[in-house]
């Protein structure tokens, strides 16, 4: 108890210093947590994927589409459970920032081999029902205020003209992984527009890619070469991967930019620990005096370098914890002013983690030098710094 008192005394009696490296620790670990976030929902679409899905594209790059009746094909491969199909539409709702992804999907079998879209099942036959009919994410829904039997209209982009889509559905996600901030119409509605609109044309005959269910994800490798084996040599070769490299392909667009926010947050934790370093090295020179006649009355060492260590934990725990507490603020707040730049954008459990990590290493690291140096206090010289 007496250590606490003398803890709480010694860590504010330089008031001004004290605060200012409390500002300096909640910005910091505030920072780096948000920082942190931001990485984790370049990866959010990785972590949601499943290791029972696969992905069929063409060989040569997405924007090459493949035939629908490939879909039969991959059926009869070995280790094929399930298959489905999704066109990426690419329409503007107003204007181009409010991005969100929309899908042209084979509503049965799509939603089938995705579980994690929880639709009420009202809704989801509904929407079976209608040509015109939508499903939305729920987190898309409340951001444009959207209920069901509301009219969405996009300018297409790929599919030229303007298209109107009731939402007959509003899913919501199994887990906090999930995107919940898609769109997703029937695929023969796309095709049949098509048709219309260019009857002597043969676009509307294709499929964006092919998502294949297998039962044992320990096979993928061998499924994918087997799909990729059927096609081997013909006009529309594919490569197939896991969810996950699908995915991770995506990411790996922006690998640089994650690096540099990375590197930024790591840099941010180090600076803050030059701060702190210097503020303990500050604080022992002070009180160089104080330690050493701690040593006359018959203190030991160790007894100067917990009083030390403590200060230093005691000061970053105050400012970690508060820029702890603000980084789910900070996060809402970023959240709110990139609109659906980001689908899942949570504080996890491991950022707090390593804000904690971090917190605990600055304090433990920053006293470490003065502590040493200060335990090895030569008693006269201490004292004739207090003379």
């Amino acid at each position: 108890m007496f250590t606490l008192r003398l803890l709480l005394k010694n860590a504010f009696r330089q008031r001004v210093r004290a605060g200012l490296t409390l500002v300096g620790l909640i910005v910091a670990v505030s920072a780096f947590g948000l920082l942190r976030t931001i990485v984790d929902a370049w990866y959010a679409g990785v972590d949601a994927t499943s290791s029972t899905r696969l992905v069929t594209r063409n060989a040569i790059s997405l924007t090459f589409p493949l035939p629908p009746h490939y879909a039969e094909r991959i059926r009869a491969v070995e280790g094929v459970s399930r298959i489905t199909w999704a066109n990426w539409f690419g329409g503007v709702y107003i204007d181009e920032r409010n991005f969100f992804a929309q899908f042209a999907v084979d509503a049965p079998s799509y939603f089938a081999l995705y579980p994690e879209f929880k639709v009420p099942p009202a809704q989801y036959q509904a929407f079976l029902r209608d040509r015109t009919g939508a499903i939305v994410g729920r987190k898309l829904a409340k951001q444009f205020g959207w209920k069901l039997g509301d009219t969405i209209t996009l300018r297409g982009t790929s599919y030229p003209g303007n298209w109107d889509f009731v939402v007959r559905g509003i899913y919501e996600g199994a887990d906090q992984r999930t995107d919940e901030q898609q769109m997703f119409f029937h695929w023969q509605r796309l095709v049949d527009t098509l048709r219309t609109r260019w009857p002597k044309g043969s676009r509307y005959d294709h499929v964006g890619v092919f998502i294949v269910g297998i039962t044992h994800p320990d096979e993928a490798p061998e499924v994918a070469q087997r799909i990729d084996a059927e096609f081997r040599n013909s006009l529309g070769e594919t490569l197939t991967e896991t969810e996950k490299a699908f995915q991770l392909g995506f990411v790996s667009m922006s690998e640089a930019i994650l690096m540099a926010v990375q590197a930024v947050s790591f840099i941010i934790m180090a600076i803050i620990l030059a701060v702190m370093a210097n503020t303990m090295t500050m604080t022992a020179r002070e009180r160089l005096g104080e330690y050493a006649t701690l040593k006359v009355l018959g203190f030991r060492p160790g007894f100067v370098v917990r009083l030390l260590l403590g200060e230093s934990l005691f000061i970053t725990a105050v400012g970690g914890a508060v820029g702890i507490a603000l980084t789910w603020p900070l996060a809402h707040t970023f959240r709110a002013h990139t609109g659906t730049l980001f689908p899942v954008f949570n504080v996890s459990a491991t950022t707090v983690a390593l804000q904690v990590l971090a917190c605990v290493l600055v304090g433990l690291l920053a006293a470490a030098w003065p502590a040493w140096k200060m335990s090895r206090i030569d008693i006269v010289q201490g004292l004739r710094h207090v003379a």
